[in-house]
């Protein structure tokens, strides 16, 4: 069985976005919050505790996901506010 990949975008404790990818979301939240299995969050989220998830989109494959990722990485933080406010 193929898993679903997602790329996903968290609001940080102070107000910055994190962007990932993982076959799991709310799984990986939970990790970036420190939940769960222990060191599995980014080094980033792990000073800006606790995150939100505030964006998630469905992926082909892992290689779409990633490739999405590097894409909304790339775009300034008014863009990215403005993807989440057009959900």
């Amino acid at each position: 069985m193929q898993s679903s990949w997602f790329v996903y975008i968290l609001r940080c404790a102070d107000d910055s976005l994190y962007t990932g990818v993982t076959t799991d979301v709310i799984r990986r939240v939970k990790e970036h919050n420190g939940e769960g299995a222990k060191g599995k969050g980014a080094k980033y989220t792990k000073a800006h505790r606790p995150v939100v998830l505030v964006h998630q989109e469905k992926a082909l494959n892992r290689s779409v996901a990633q490739i999405r990722e590097a894409q909304l990485r790339t775009l300034s933080r008014l863009e990215k506010l403005k993807l989440l406010d057009n959900k």
